[in-house]
């Protein structure tokens, strides 16, 4: 089918010496987590509750009930999930066995069926099937007018493999391939269709998170990791499929080498390859136009990360450390980071990321580290990290690690091993699973090497 224009806002056109390219401020994130991988309601409540009280990292319009956007992105909430949709007849597969996820389908009743057909047609295609349809309840009368009117058509799809064998991040690759191609096929936004971590947010103020959507306050939604994001327009104007947080991540600053990085990854797209995710001529372009610098970090994040490598790696990849001059390195990770260098471009903002994959969840500042991030770690085993303190009410007397995000340097907790997982811990276990020194010796061609050429001098003429 042929493809066409995805469904993000365009703001206004360019005039005089104004350009929608040159939008850009501050905003907000945060994450709460089990370290132990416990699920749990109170997790939800202490994001929403972070989220809160970042209220004033995002905005308003003319209309003080029209956020620019807020979000939230969580573990998949099985029992919820088991429970609403088993309300409608579906039987729900085994959890991790199912992928699902919320639609912003075209507006109007006749362009989101026809969206809602072509998107199964596409799940069909891709060797899946879909388990059923869902509409969430939502409460769009407190929003404002303009949010509203904006606003799509929202359904949630819950997708599997019919054989049952496809389970996790399989699973997510797959799904992968079905989000990609219903935006430029079905004019259809996912926030997320994931096995592992679903996303609800909106074009909405921090306080509408929660009432707008119902499931927000069901008792059974319960998580062991919550990344929550309150948006002041970064590089763009507002619109519902550009609140944050994006699938994997959520991203508090802005990319200022954005341009060069769409253009090269679009230079390169013709030739990429991929046995996990399959033929990637369907997905592309892999940055849609009218994308954030957000949207487009995540959608590169999203390509490398289900290509193959760990959700940390891909962090690194895109977000280095500033190595080349840093005498005091581990040489095996000096090694890692020229290799990456040689794969892709550094994204550099000043740029602070929050990123979960459902199972580890983290955060990193670019290495121009201009943007805030401070982290506790209470006695239970509690983390909370946000673009500021305070911003959870925990007793001081409970808190026994505090620490600040530093540039070029990660911090991760790995809900699945039940500990924080230190930088240099992270960094040279990525720098040991392959010889990327020697690979670089062998292979890379320095332009100070090369032979000189012959100079030619042409004819002049007059």
């Amino acid at each position: 089918m042929p493809k066409r224009l995805g469904p993000y806002g365009t703001g206004p056109r360019p005039h005089g010496l104004y350009s929608p390219a040159f939008e850009h401020d501050a905003c907000g994130v945060g994450f709460v987590a089990r370290i132990d991988g416990r699920a749990g309601r109170d997790i939800v409540d202490g994001a929403l509750s972070v989220l809160e009280n970042i209220d004033h990292r995002g905005a308003v319009g003319a209309e003080p009930t029209t956020g620019d956007g807020a979000g939230i992105l969580t573990q998949v909430p099985d029992q919820l999930m088991r429970r609403v949709f088993g309300a409608q007849g579906v039987a729900v597969p085994q959890a991790g066995h199912y992928a699902v996820g919320l639609a912003f389908l075209p507006q109007g009743s006749h362009s989101a069926a026809a969206a809602m057909d072509e998107i199964e047609e596409i799940v069909a295609d891709e060797g899946l099937e879909v388990i059923g349809w869902r509409t969430p309840p939502t409460h769009p009368d407190p929003i404002g007018p303009m949010a509203r009117a904006a606003m799509p058509v929202m359904r949630q799809l819950m997708i599997a493999d019919p054989a049952r064998r496809l389970a996790g991040l399989d699973l997510d690759r797959r799904a992968y391939r079905v989000v990609k191609r219903a935006l430029h096929e079905a004019d259809t936004y996912f926030c997320s269709l994931s096995a592992r971590t679903l996303v609800y947010k909106g074009m909405l103020t921090t306080a509408q998170l929660l009432p707008f959507f119902a499931d927000l306050a069901q008792p059974d939604y319960e998580t062991a990791i919550a990344l929550v994001h309150s948006r002041f327009s970064t590089n763009t104007f507002p619109s519902w499929p550009l609140a944050q947080p994006f699938s994997l991540m959520a991203h508090n600053g802005e990319i200022n080498t954005v341009k060069g990085n769409r253009n090269w990854l679009s230079a390169r797209e013709s030739q990429m390859r991929s046995e996990l995710i399959g033929p990637i001529g369907p997905l592309t372009p892999i940055c849609s136009a009218g994308e954030s610098d957000s949207a487009s970090f995540n959608s590169v994040l999203e390509l490398i990360h289900l290509a193959g490598r760990s959700l940390p790696q891909a962090v690194l990849m895109m977000i280095p450390q500033a190595w080349e001059n840093h005498t005091e390195m581990d040489p095996k990770v000096r090694e890692f980071y020229e290799y990456q260098d040689c794969v892709t471009e550094a994204w550099d903002g000043p740029a602070a990321v929050a990123f979960t994959d459902g199972s580890l969840i983290g955060a990193t500042l670019d290495r121009n580290g201009l943007r805030p991030g401070r982290y506790w770690v209470t006695e239970d085993g509690l983390v909370v990290m946000a673009s500021e303190a305070g911003v959870l009410d925990i007793p001081q007397a409970k808190v026994v690690r505090k620490g600040r995000l530093e540039p070029g340097r990660i911090f991760l907790v790995d809900t699945a091993l039940g500990r924080i997982v230190e930088n240099h811990e992270v960094k040279a276990a990525l720098a040991a699973q392959a010889p990327y020194g020697e690979w670089v010796r062998d292979q890379a061609v320095y332009l100070d090497n090369l032979p000189p050429r012959e100079h030619i001098d042409y004819p002049t003429t007059s």
